[in-house]
């Protein structure tokens, strides 16, 4: 029996994808959690095949749980399932050790092909995602200013964007507050950017605030 865990802050959601992967033979539900640390709590508890991940998430975002699984399940197939299009987020998530990424409206059948196919250890690429990575390979597509940023300055990013301080930021991410100042006039300096005002526009206009 594969077994799957949901990790989504929205119990309609996640009563959804309930219902899509039990209706499957095969498949089952190991747990649900509406945080990443509810996930982490789960985890010591019960094992599960793969975990769906969303990014908006209260408290850690969907991207600092997938940093923490990659440290402490490293073996544990993540599938990113969220809201956002995979033109924003796709490639930085799944650089950032993602198996797979599906956005929402996906349909019943494209939800278990994802799940079983990061299973068996297989990256899930669909097919505008595939098209994205084969441009970027090909240096058809323009790289843009936040794709280039390494996780840890992705992670920074995101919640300077949020309005946190640099102390704030720090403590969520077990930083000191000078390496965040380091993260911080690196990420500015690759984004061309001179303020976080400006990072906060940046993530307006481009979608990529995470609620």
């Amino acid at each position: 029996m594969l077994q799957v865990a949901i990790v989504d802050d929205h119990e309609i959601v996640r009563a959804g994808f309930r219902e899509m992967l039990s209706s499957e033979i095969g498949v089952a539900v190991a747990f649900e959690a509406a945080s990443g640390e509810e996930a982490f709590a789960r985890l010591r508890e019960s094992d599960c095949d793969v975990l769906l991940l969303d990014l908006s998430l209260p408290g850690l975002s969907g991207v600092d749980v997938l940093r923490s699984l990659r440290q402490r399940h490293s073996e544990l197939p993540v599938l990113v399932l969220t809201g956002y299009p995979e033109e924003r987020y796709a490639l930085a998530m799944i650089r950032n050790g993602a198996n797979g990424y599906l956005c929402k409206g996906c349909g019943r059948d494209e939800l278990l092909q994802a799940v079983r196919t990061v299973a068996q250890g297989r990256r899930y690429l669909s097919q505008s995602m595939a098209e994205l990575l084969a441009d970027e390979v090909t240096g058809s597509s323009p790289e843009l200013p936040h794709q280039q940023l390494s996780e840890r300055e992705l992670q920074v990013f995101l919640r300077l964007a949020q309005g946190q301080s640099v102390s704030a930021i720090g403590e969520a991410l077990h930083l000191s507050v000078k390496t965040v100042s380091t993260y911080r006039s690196r990420l500015l300096q690759k984004m061309g950017v001179a303020s976080n005002a400006e990072l906060a526009a940046y993530a307006l206009r481009n979608g990529l605030l995470i609620d």
